[in-house]
């Protein structure tokens, strides 16, 4: 008998934090010379005859933010999984920090769509749920959801919280075990169009303060624009980059004017000649 999709999902998670390396035991490499802390380069990755992505290649550096789109099933996620060691069956090299990622490990943290709280599990214990005694203790995860605007909330379960607040949380698990390159699959798509802004303008102070490199998969054209330093395009068939997308906008940014309609104008562009049929 099969779990329901919900209930899979927390085992996901579970499983997820507790092949994650500890904290206190990552050997900490220096960055790549040019500052990247993410080097991929996925040649290829098929499942069966399908090829999913062909010749993908990024380079991020902390504090920055990536942006991926595309049309649904063209490699977004599968992308994600491999960064985060999850899949290792393509040919070609993730690393992070010059070391290979093989496997789920601390250096990587991902939120996913839906916050997958343990429901069983009070605001603090979700965020400290599978850390090291250095990354789960008291004072880290009380400096964790103060950075997300949840403190005095520990004690609460998620049926407590609204969408945007356990959502907060999620962002405060994922960056439990001080990762250098933070995933986001579609992290804000289940909240309302008010609360989607303010989690995203979260977003940008918390990958500032922890210096995490970001990668976020959306498909909404103006959180692109306006979240990410770049923004990368992959076609919908091929699973090739179509095109890496400069957004040249200081920070903080305001969520009208030329550059970003320019930004705005060239991602859409470039999702339509990607999706041409």
């Amino acid at each position: 008998m099969s779990l329901p999709l919900a209930l899979r999902g927390l085992f996901q998670e579970a499983a997820w934090h507790a092949t994650a390396a500890p904290v206190a035991e990552a050997v900490l490499d220096a960055p790549a010379e040019d500052g990247a802390v993410l080097d991929v380069h996925v040649r290829s990755k098929r499942y069966g005859d399908r090829s999913v992505l062909h010749d993908v290649r990024l380079r991020m550096r902390p504090g920055e933010i990536v942006a991926l789109v595309g049309a649904s099933g063209c490699g977004k996620s599968t992308l994600l999984r491999l960064i985060a060691g999850l899949d290792t069956a393509y040919d070609g090299h993730v690393k992070v920090r010059g070391r290979l990622q093989d496997a789920p490990s601390s250096d990587v943290g991902f939120v996913f769509q839906e916050p997958r709280l343990f429901p069983w599990c009070s605001v603090a214990d979700n965020v400290a749920f599978g850390q090291s005694k250095a990354a789960g203790d008291g004072a880290r995860v009380a400096a964790l959801l103060a950075d997300v605007g949840m403190t005095g909330r520990e004690r609460a379960l998620p049926k407590q919280l609204s969408g945007g607040q356990a959502q907060r949380v999620a962002l405060a698990r994922g960056l439990a075990g001080q990762p250098r390159v933070l995933l986001l699959d579609e992290p804000f798509s289940a909240v309302d169009a008010f609360t989607r802004m303010k989690l995203q303008e979260m977003l940008v102070r918390l990958v500032q303060h922890h210096r995490v490199a970001a990668l976020v998969v959306t498909h909404d054209i103006d959180e692109a624009a306006w979240l990410a330093d770049r923004v990368l395009v992959l076609d919908a068939d091929s699973g090739r980059l179509h095109r890496d997308i400069d957004v040249p906008l200081a920070r903080p940014r305001e969520r009208t004017g030329a550059t970003l309609a320019a930004a705005r104008a060239a991602i859409f562009e470039s999702l339509r000649d990607a999706h041409a049929f």
